[in-house]
C-alpha cells in the first residue's frame, strides 16, 4: 500500500477548513516589501501550506526566484508568474499589488507565518482522519495496511511541527565538555550505549546516539548471535532495547536467550534434555530486562519509523536492532534503489530518534573469491549507499570457517576454534581496528577474551 496516498479534497462538515487568510496576506506582502523576509519563513512554510490557492502560486514562485538568487519583488514575482502563465489565475498584477496594501512591515512575519502553518496542520489532520474513515470502512483493506498508513501520515504531520533550529556553536561545545567532564569525574563510563564488550567499548565508546552502526558477515558467521548479544548485554545493563527480526520468530531468538545463560544447547533444549527448574531458575535473571521483541515480517522502512517511535514514547528505548536491513521494504524500481533507500530510512530514525541504530546486512559473494576471505566495504551487499549511510561499520570474520588455523592475539599464536574476528571499517567519529571475541557457537554466545586488546 502506498502510504503517501493524499486527497486532494477536504470534506464538508458544514464548516471553512481552518485558515487565516489575513495572515496568509500578510505574509506575502512582508515577503514582497522585504527581500530577506522569505529566509525568515521559508523553514516555516511550503506552498501547499497555503489555504488559498491563489497563494500558493504565488508563495512558489516567490522560492523559485529565491532558489535562482534572483531579487524578490513585486516586479520580479509578477513576471515570474507570468512566464508560468499562472499570473492569471493569481488575479492579475492588480491583486498581487494589492498585497502590499496589507502590512506595514515585515517585523511580526515569523508569528503570522506560524499561524499560517497551525492552520495547515489542522488541515492535514482532518485530511487523514477522513482518509483513514474512508479506508476502514472498506472491508478490502487490510487491517495492518490501515495501521501503517495511519503511523506514517501521523509521522509526516509531526515533521511539519518538529523543526530544529539551528544551535550557536558555543551551546553545543558547553554540551559536549558537559559530556567529557561527566567521564573524567567517572559520573558516566560511557559516552555512548555500551555493547557489552569491554575491549571495544573502551576503545570506542559505545553506541552513539544519531548514528548507524552496520554489523555485516557472509551467512552463518554470527550476526544476529552477536547483535542478540549486544541486545542482551545492554539489557542486562538497564538499557531498554527493541530488536526488530525480519528473519527469526520471537520464539526462535528467546530460545537463544534461554540458550545463551543457560548453557543449554538449542537442541539440548528441543529435545528436552535439560533440567527445566535449573533452566528456569538461570532463566529468571533476564525476565525483568527491557528487551522488546517485534518480528513482524515484511515491514517498511515507515512502519519501522512509527513502530520505533512508538517504543521510544511508551518504553523510552535507547537502542535499536534490526535484523536485517535487507529483509526491510523501501522505495525504488530497482532492488538497489529500494536498499538504499532502506540505508537512509535507518539513518533518518537515528536522527529522528536521537539513538543508536544497529542493522545487520549480508555481505556479496564477491568475498568468496578473496585469498583472505576477509571482509572489506565494497562487499557490502546491493547498495553503496549502506556504506555511505553508515557511521560505523563492523565485519564478522571466523578464521576457522575458512580453514585459517591460528590467529595472533596480543602476539601471541592461539587455534582459532571459537574465535571471532571483529572489523571496525569504518568509524565516522573514532578509530578503525580488530578485535577477537569468543564465540560459542552451540549456544550462540559471544564475549571477552581475557586480556585481549585492541
Amino acid at each position: 500500500m502506498d502510504y503517501k496516498k493524499q486527497i486532494l479534497n477536504y470534506p464538508d462538515f458544514g464548516k471553512v477548513p481552518p485558515q487565516a487568510n489575513d495572515m496568509e496576506e500578510a505574509v506575502l506582502g512582508a515577503i514582497l516589501i522585504d527581500p530577506d523576509a522569505i529566509f525568515t519563513v521559508i523553514d516555516i512554510l511550503k506552498p501547499g501550506s497555503f489555504y488559498k490557492e491563489a497563494h500558493q502560486k504565488i508563495y512558489k514562485s516567490v522560492i523559485d526566484l529565491s532558489k535562482q538568487n534572483f531579487p524578490v519583488d513585486l516586479l520580479t514575482v509578477t513576471e515570474q508568474l507570468r512566464k508560468s502563465s499562472e499570473l492569471d489565475m493569481v488575479g492579475g498584477p492588480i491583486y498581487i499589488t494589492q498585497l502590499l496594501s496589507k502590512i506595514a512591515s515585515s517585523s511580526n512575519i515569523e508569528y503570522h507565518a506560524r499561524i499560517i502553518a497551525q492552520k495547515y496542520i489542522q488541515r492535514e489532520m482532518i485530511r487523514f482522519s477522513t482518509e483513514l474513515q474512508s479506508m476502514s470502512f472498506d472491508d478490502s483493506n487490510d487491517i495492518s495496511d490501515l495501521i501503517g498508513f495511519a503511523e506514517s501520515q501521523l509521522l509526516d504531520i509531526v515533521g511539519i511541527t518538529d523543526k530544529k533550529e539551528a544551535s550557536k556553536l558555543i551551546n553545543i561545545v558547553d554540551t559536549v565538555i558537559e559530556l567529557i567532564q561527566k567521564v573524567q569525574n567517572h559520573e558516566i563510563k560511557l559516552i555512548g550505549t555500551p555493547s557489552g564488550f569491554t575491549t571495544i567499548d573502551r576503545k570506542t565508546g559505545g553506541f552513539k546516539n544519531g548514528e548507524l552502526t552496520i554489523i555485516a558477515g557472509r551467512p552463518s558467521m554470527g550476526k544476529t548471535a552477536v547483535a542478540l548479544q549486544i541486545a542482551l548485554n545492554e539489557a542486562e545493563l538497564n538499557y531498554p532495547v527493541a530488536f526488530f527480526s525480519l528473519e527469526m520468530s520471537k520464539e526462535q531468538l528467546a530460545q537463544r536467550c534461554i540458550s545463551n545463560v543457560s548453557g543449554k544447547t538449542n537442541v539440548q533444549l528441543m529435545e528436552g534434555h535439560c533440567n527445566l527448574d535449573d533452566v528456569c531458575q538461570k532463566t529468571e535473571r533476564f525476565m525483568s530486562y527491557n528487551l522488546f521483541i517485534d518480528d513482524s515480517a515484511g515491514v517498511s522502512i515507515y512502519e519501522l519509523h512509527a513502530k520505533a517511535k512508538r517504543l521510544l514514547l511508551k518504553y523510552g528505548i535507547k537502542i535499536i536492532v534490526v535484523d536485517y536491513l535487507q529483509l526491510v521494504h523501501g522505495d525504488g524500481q530497482n532492488r538497489e534503489q529500494q536498499v538504499s533507500s532502506v540505508s537512509r530510512g535507518l539513518k533518518v530514525i537515528a536522527k529522528d530518534l536521537n539513538i543508536p541504530v544497529i542493522a545487520l546486512s549480508q555481505l556479496n559473494r564477491e568475498l568468496e573469491k578473496t585469498g583472505n576471505k576477509k571482509p572489506q566495504l565494497s562487499n557490502l551487499r546491493e547498495s553503496g549507499a549502506i556504506e555511505q549511510d553508515a557511521d560505523v561499520v563492523w565485519f564478522i570474520h571466523r578464521p576457522a570457517k575458512y580453514e585459517q588455523q591460528t590467529v595472533s592475539i596480543n602476539g601471541e599464536e592461539r587455534s582459532s576454534e571459537g574465535i571471532a574476528e571483529i572489523s571496525i571499517a569504518k568509524n565516522r567519529n573514532g578509530i578503525c581496528g580488530s578485535f577477537y571475541l569468543e564465540h560459542n557457537i552451540s549456544l550462540t554466545e559471544f564475549k571477552d577474551i581475557e586480556g585481549c586488546t585492541f
